[in-house]
């Protein structure tokens, strides 16, 4: 098990983008929080979380993500979601965080 995350402040949409890889779970997910929040606070943007390369993510990971939205959410930001797996979409909407979210391909702005 390993998680990388690739972080980049896109110009071309004005978002920081996170790449995340492998597993989001209770060992890595303080870890990408607290590189998320850091990013936010450096430059108040919208956040793009790429999870084509994301395996797996727990209640920690989701609970991380949650974490992260309310801190952007109180800035009136958002985050956005893409290429997200089908076995985490179906997390999503288990937990019906799916309409806290904004899942792009899905619902697009």
């Amino acid at each position: 098990m390993s998680f990388n995350t690739e972080v980049k402040f896109s110009s071309e949409e004005d978002k920081w983008v996170f790449i995340l890889e492998g597993d989001m779970d209770i060992y890595t997910s303080d870890i990408f929080k607290d590189q998320a929040i850091k990013s936010f606070e450096e430059k108040k943007a919208d956040l793009l979380i790429d999870g084509e390369k994301l395996d797996y993510i727990d209640s920690t990971g989701l609970g991380a993500l949650i974490g992260i939205l309310k801190r952007v959410k109180e800035a009136d930001y958002k985050i956005y979601l893409t290429n997200i797996k089908p076995n985490i979409r179906k997390l999503f909407n288990i937990t019906e965080l799916d309409k806290l979210f904004i899942i792009r391909g899905e619902d697009d702005e």
